[in-house]
Formats: C-alpha cells, sequence, structure tokens
C-alpha cells in the first residue's frame, strides 16, 4: 500500500504523473525508498509497482483499477529511442471461469482498458534500468472504433476459450487484443478444463495489446520523432 495519499481527480493524477516526465528509474526508486534492481529479468513488473507507490495508487493486489476512485488503471509503456512500443502490453490474467459471467461490458479487460493513465518508459534493454527515462504521461479512452476492435477480439477470444478450446487460443489470433502465456517460466500450471470439459493442467495465460496498437495510441497523443 502506498503512503502517498490517492489522487482526487484525474487532473491531479496526471499532474503528479508529469511531474516525473525526465526523471531516470534510479530517481523513482529514491522517490519511493526502493532498491532498483539490476534488471527485469526477475522483476517485470517493478517500473510500474513503483510507478503506483509514486503516484497514490490504490488497488494493490485487488482486481480493479489501480486508482480505484477515479476508475483509472496504470499502464507503462516501454518505447525505443524514435518512441515506437518494445513489447505487447499486459492487460490482465484469464481467469477462464469468470469468462461466462457477463458480457463485454462486465469483462475484466474492459474495466482495465476503459480509462487508462499511460507512462511510457525508455525499454531499450542496453540502457540500464536505473539509467532508463520516464517519459510524458497522458489518460487514454478508447474511441468507439478502438474499443470496437477491442471487443470484436475479446468476443473472438472468449467464444474459442468457451468451447473449451484453451489450448487452441495461440498468440496469433486477435487484431489488436491476444491471449499469451504468462509465468514465471514454462512448468507453471493452473488447471483448466480442456475440449472435452476434461480438468488439465495448463499454462497461466493473460490478456495483452498488440504493439501496434499501443503504437497507434502513442501517436495520437505524443509527437515522435521522424
Amino acid at each position: 500500500m502506498s503512503c502517498v495519499l490517492p489522487p482526487s481527480s484525474e487532473d491531479e493524477l496526471l499532474l503528479r504523473a508529469r511531474s516525473l516526465a525526465g526523471a531516470t528509474i534510479a530517481e523513482l526508486g529514491e522517490v519511493i525508498g526502493r532498491e532498483v534492481p539490476a534488471d527485469l529479468s526477475r522483476h517485470k513488473g517493478w517500473v510500474g509497482q513503483a510507478l503506483e507507490l509514486a503516484l497514490g495508487a490504490t488497488a494493490a493486489s485487488r482486481d480493479e483499477p489501480d486508482f480505484v476512485a477515479l476508475g483509472v488503471e496504470l499502464k507503462t509503456l516501454p518505447v525505443d529511442a524514435r518512441g515506437r512500443p518494445v513489447e505487447s502490453t499486459f492487460v490482465c490474467t484469464l481467469e477462464p471461469a469468470e469468462l461466462g459471467r457477463g458480457g463485454w461490458e462486465a469483462s475484466r479487460v474492459w474495466r482495465k482498458l476503459a480509462r487508462v493513465l499511460w507512462v511510457p518508459t525508455l525499454g531499450e534493454r542496453r540502457v540500464a534500468l536505473g539509467e532508463r527515462v520516464i517519459g510524458s504521461a497522458f489518460l487514454w479512452r478508447p474511441s468507439d472504433d478502438e474499443q470496437a476492435l477491442l471487443r470484436a477480439d475479446w468476443e473472438e477470444l472468449v467464444g474459442v476459450i468457451g468451447r473449451g478450446d484453451l489450448e487452441a487460443v495461440t498468440a496469433h489470433l486477435g487484431q489488436v487484443l491476444q491471449v499469451r502465456p504468462k509465468a514465471a517460466h514454462s512448468r507453471v500450471r493452473r488447471r483448466a478444463v480442456d475440449g472435452e470439459g476434461m480438468i488439465r493442467a495448463s499454462l497461466p495465460r493473460g490478456f495483452y495489446l498488440r504493439a501496434p496498437f499501443t503504437a497507434s495510441i502513442l501517436r495520437q497523443h505524443v509527437r515522435l520523432p521522424e
């Protein structure tokens, strides 16, 4: 739990986030009193968690947007020197048992993406983690067209999973939203139901935004070098 009081408005949250623009990850570590790891190989979510602490996020590990009262989710966006996303963006874990409990509007994916504070950060691996710079944050709400794309992919993926074909869901499915394994290593397993209704051990999975989609979001809000 952060010792920083949660922001009272979106404007206050955005002001806090933009005050960090130009700071390094090492300087962020000093702000929150945490040691910066040497790299992210075993600390994948460290930068996002550090930003949550610095900005006063309140959700902790609960299945809610990071800034609960505001309904805003925090997403870091690692980019290269030209401002292009270097990887897909994790949205939330995939819980097969929950997928049939409601439609798109009630989905975990939509709760996480309805309003997002994006914080670009330099993500080039050749640059030491502590020396990577935080960019200028911006708030995003999906346009009607963007939401239509997200919803279509979500419904397609949920349809396949709902038929018990979890193993048939590969990263190739989905135009802007995809499902990928999310585990520390390939030996991690969790229970899932296969196409014949049998309980099998399966890799944990999560929903991710494809890099070209986040790149298009970035282009709308940040002037990038040619």
